[in-house]
């Protein structure tokens, strides 16, 4: 089957004539000899094409183009017309017409106008499933990433998810910590099982024990009845540790008992419960520098550290910068009701080059705030926040500011450039050497030229 087409048209001799020619060719044909007719048929079923006339006894083919175009964008429609016009053409073109053509029809200019129209359908399609499998390569759950680091991540994902290993997720606030930690629930048999995040730095330390493990009722003043703490709530899931680091000393010991028994106890309660509980536990400090101040057990990091997951921050993986702001620009469009899918040069330039300190979510806050101010359908500079356009320098700008102030030789600007080019690319020297427009043969000797340290990716 090459396509499905919609003839229109009120001449039954017409609709008869163009679809034993088309049926010849392969195509699957249905017709219909009025506007309202179109519409059903358009309704129920999904065409590649609609061939409609220009005049119909109950409206006109601009109308059913209209009506096409809302019910089923990607459907192609031709105009055919024995009453042709600059007037009418312009307008059914303006209105999304693949194209406009005057009776007689020649067979033969038909059937190729008829296979462009058709292809050109198809050819959206496949660019349309293209970029849903490049998307879907670079995303897990709701985390974006096409950098080899996050690539690297979502294979442990889904290693560590097929067990009930204790994970420890590290990395500075706003990397997306409890995005990977639900994305190892969400692919974890215990999937059906609650999710409980736990704010560890938000709990007062007084409350620390009833949160977690629950109290019965007369524990203490204002337990006046039973309750269950989070790690009850989350028996049969996973509970999530998040600023792990930021649970008291005298409660580590008791955590690692339960984490050790797989037993909890209530506050006031002399009956251990057993719970069936998958730990996943995240900081963004160093915690094996805080084992070595005394101030976090070893015993207790060990337990927790069976795995670890470290997400590197934005500034360490450019590569993810424009497809997380892609994601966030698509996101924000849908949920503030803008037609704004475009992320302009500058703009992305600007993105690339800023540091990024706040992470994905500042990215996040930046891409909703521009979507939110702008009043274009692409998103320029202007609508980016402040610091972007003071964090985000151009490398080349700056270092020929320096070589003015510093008196720095060209040569000494040039092996500088290539040193910063080099850094930001993490050591790609393909990339490198693309962006400085210069073959990597060239690359490889003026690093040895100038015996530049290349960073690792």
């Amino acid at each position: 089957m090459k396509g499905r087409i919609l003839i229109v048209d009120d001449e039954k001799s017409m609709r008869l004539t163009i679809s034993m020619l088309l049926r010849r060719r392969g195509y699957v044909v249905d017709e219909a000899a009025t506007v309202q007719e179109a519409i059903g048929k358009i309704e129920g079923e999904v065409y590649d094409l609609a061939l409609t006339d220009l005049r119909l006894s109950d409206g006109s083919g601009l109308e059913l183009l209209r009506e096409t175009k809302r019910i089923s964008p990607e459907t192609e429609v031709i105009i055919l017309t024995a009453f042709g016009s600059i007037e009418s053409a312009v307008e059914a073109i303006r209105l999304g017409a693949f194209d406009y053509l005057t009776k007689p029809i020649d067979p033969d200019d038909l059937l190729l106008h008829v296979r462009k129209a058709v292809e050109h359908k198809m050819l959206r399609k496949a660019v349309r499933n293209l970029r849903s499998q490049v998307k879907e390569r670079y995303k897990l759950g709701n985390i974006i990433g096409k950098s080899r680091s996050m690539q690297r991540i979502f294979e442990m994902i889904s290693v560590v998810s097929k067990t009930d290993t204790t994970v420890l997720i590290q990395g500075e606030s706003g990397t997306g910590k409890e995005l990977v930690a639900k994305a190892i629930h969400t692919h974890s048999h215990r999937a059906e099982g609650p999710f409980v995040p736990v704010n560890c730095g938000a709990i007062p330390e007084a409350l620390f024990e009833s949160e977690l493990f629950g109290h019965v009722k007369g524990a203490f003043t204002g337990a006046s009845y039973n309750r269950k703490g989070l790690f009850e709530e989350a028996d049969g899931g996973t509970i999530f540790l998040d600023e792990v680091a930021e649970i008291p000393f005298s409660m580590q010991v008791k955590l690692l008992r339960v984490l050790e028994e797989k037993r909890i106890r209530r506050v006031g309660s002399n009956e251990t419960i057993p719970i069936d509980v998958r730990v996943i536990a995240a900081t963004n400090k160093d915690l094996k520098g805080l084992v070595d101040e005394g101030k976090f057990r070893d015993d207790l990091f060990y337990r927790l550290n069976v795995v670890m997951i470290e997400i590197p921050p934005l500034r360490e993986r450019p590569d993810d910068i424009l497809p997380l702001a892609e994601h966030f620009l698509e996101r924000f469009s849908a949920k503030l009701k803008k037609e704004i899918r475009e992320i302009s040069p500058e703009a992305r330039r600007m993105l690339l080059s800023y540091d990024w300190p706040g992470n994905v979510r500042e990215l996040e806050n930046a891409i909703e705030r521009a979507v939110l101010l702008s009043h274009d359908q692409i998103i320029g500079p202007d609508d980016l926040p402040d610091t972007l356009r003071k964090g985000s320098g151009d490398i080349l700008l700056d270092l020929i500011v320096e070589g003015l102030e510093g008196e720095y030789t060209l040569r000494e600007l040039e092996r500088r450039y290539i040193e910063a080019v080099l850094r930001r690319n993490r050591g790609n020297r393909s990339k490198t050497a693309e962006q400085l427009g210069i073959g990597r043969n060239t690359l490889w000797r003026k690093i040895k030229e100038y015996e530049i340290d290349v960073p690792e990716g």
